[in-house]
Formats: structure tokens, C-alpha cells, sequence
């Protein structure tokens, strides 16, 4: 791995670790999230909070 493989992947694990804290302080996220069906609609719906989680952390952009 990179470092900058290495950065990137620390700043989406924690994107992910702050989207999570965010469903305890706003609880009707939690109930938003169980209704999504599929990844694409994950990562629309937390890019809506914030979040951005869509891109892969080894992928070239």
C-alpha cells in the first residue's frame, strides 16, 4: 500500500466512523439508512449528511 493508498484510506474509514456517530446524534438516520436496497443508494444518501464513502479508497481519481 501507498501512502497516499494509506491516506486515503484512513479518510474514508473515518468518514465512515463519523457517518456512524451521526446516526446517535440524529436518530432518524439510523431508519434512513435500513431503508436503502443497495450501495448506490448508501452513498447518495450519506453524500445528502456530508459523508463522501462512494469512492474506493485504491482507486485512481
Amino acid at each position: 500500500m501507498s501512502y497516499d493508498d494509506l491516506d486515503r484510506f484512513t479518510c474514508k474509514v473515518n468518514a465512515l466512523v463519523a457517518l456512524l456517530d451521526s446516526l446517535e446524534e440524529i436518530p432518524n438516520r439510523r431508519a434512513e439508512l435500513a431503508s436503502c436496497e443497495n450501495h448506490d443508494q448508501v452513498v447518495k444518501l450519506a453524500k445528502s449528511w456530508g459523508f463522501e464513502i462512494g469512492r474506493r479508497w485504491g482507486e485512481e481519481t
